[in-house]
């Protein structure tokens, strides 16, 4: 697996296959939890702002799982099963603190808004002037609206795929889907990111 140095697809067309090791032999909780732990707990942080505040929330779904294994295991899918039960572990955080989402927050943030993720935004973008439309953007603000506006699987994806640096397997692998999935809700949710952006500078700029 390829892990990332830096710190929630309706139809799935290509449904994720086992790996060798769970194909040869019951996946056990200690080999999910090695698997899953260090990109959860990164994950954890950008909603949560603090890393004693994400250890809470991966240990707190952890401890659910662990406590009902035989009953996540027969589930369709054991990463999606999972996944769920740890964002509902961050919303109920959110909710205890009293606070957004702390993606804007994060060092990982401010690097995808001037690495790959603005450049794959200002292909999206249309006409001979849209990389004015993005130089707000620098501060990172209107990029982090825009990602919280989209639909979780997408939000999911883009926070996984750009802002944590995972690649497209790892994103499937970690979510419980397909990598031909993971390429599409990438595809939407940057259109939809572009679009977003550019409604913002057209309103901004009094442009039609």
């Amino acid at each position: 697996m390829n892990t990332p140095d830096n710190v929630p697809v309706d139809v799935d067309a290509d449904p994720p296959q086992p790996s060798v090791r769970h194909r040869r032999t019951p996946l056990t909780f200690d080999a999910f939890h090695e698997y899953h732990h260090r990109v959860w707990l990164r994950y954890a942080r950008t909603q949560v702002g603090s890393r004693t505040g994400a250890e809470a929330v991966v240990e707190a779904a952890c401890a659910q799982l662990l406590s009902d294994w035989n009953h996540v295991l027969e589930q369709e899918s054991v990463p999606a099963y999972a996944w769920a039960v740890f964002k509902e572990r961050i919303r109920e955080r959110l909710d205890r603190d009293g606070r957004a989402p702390a993606l804007a927050e994060t060092a990982a943030f401010e690097a995808a808004c001037r690495g790959r993720l603005l450049e794959e935004l200002l292909d999206e973008a249309d006409g001979p002037d849209a990389a004015d439309g993005f130089t707000a953007l620098e501060n990172g603000l209107r990029l982090y609206t825009a990602i919280t506006e989209l639909p979780e699987r997408q939000h999911d994806i883009v926070v996984l795929r750009y802002v944590l640096g995972c690649p497209e397997e790892d994103v499937a692998e970690y979510l419980g889907c397909g990598t031909v999935a993971v390429r599409a809700q990438v595809r939407h949710a940057k259109r939809k990111l572009a679009a977003g952006l550019g409604q913002g500078r057209n309103h901004r700029t009094g442009e039609r």
